[in-house]
């Protein structure tokens, strides 16, 4: 059921990021959340089976999942009407239970658009709840990488946008950041990258 990414601004290793970000990806199983997220990180598109963090048996770990998230994406199978309902009833109270990060950014996700033809949630209705839960909203397919990588890059440039969420990270986090920041000067822009 659920999956997570830590991502980072400014390209290179660990060793050279300004900003490091937990990024939640939830929904339940098999909405596509692992495929969404190897096709981001990857050149290929992968069919995977259910990854560990997508078993029901785990749900013991909920709060600490969520605990310091700066980004949550919630996703959905369009041809899986269940998972759609399951949003608004289960993973949006989740959130908003355990997230510490009161300004937490988040996306609704409509993943699967290349089965259209076996469609059984409309756009419109992903408009719709997204608009309820106070988050943006895109549809993506993880077999086509249709707006995979914008999914992504639109929550990084939404969160680099709230300074709160950006003084949140680790201690060890914000320690590498501060030396890093005392041994170069500032970049003049920010690039994003993923690891």
């Amino acid at each position: 059921m659920l999956g997570s990414s830590s991502s980072s601004s400014k390209g290179g290793g660990n060793n050279n990021c300004d900003y490091s970000f937990k990024i939640l990806l939830i929904g339940d199983s098999g909405v596509g959340k692992s495929s969404l997220l190897v096709t981001f990180i990857s050149n290929f598109v992968h069919d995977l089976s259910p990854t560990i963090a997508g078993q029901e048996r785990f749900g013991t770990l909920t709060s600490s999942y969520y605990r310091g998230a700066h980004g949550i994406i919630l996703v959905y199978d369009v041809t899986r009407r269940e998972t759609f309902t399951n949003l608004s009833e289960v993973w949006a109270k989740e959130v908003e239970l355990y997230s510490t990060n009161q300004e937490c950014i988040k996306v609704l996700v409509g993943n699967k658009v290349d089965r259209d033809s076996e469609r059984a949630v409309t756009q419109e209705e992903g408009m719709a709840l997204a608009q309820q839960l106070k988050c943006s909203f895109l549809e993506c397919s993880a077999r086509t990488r249709a707006n995979v990588h914008q999914c992504f890059k639109d929550l990084v440039l939404k969160i680099l946008e709230v300074p709160t969420l950006l003084e949140k990270g680790s201690t060890a986090v914000k320690k590498q950041i501060l030396q890093q920041k005392q041994v170069r000067k500032p970049p003049e822009s920010n690039t994003c990258c993923f690891q």
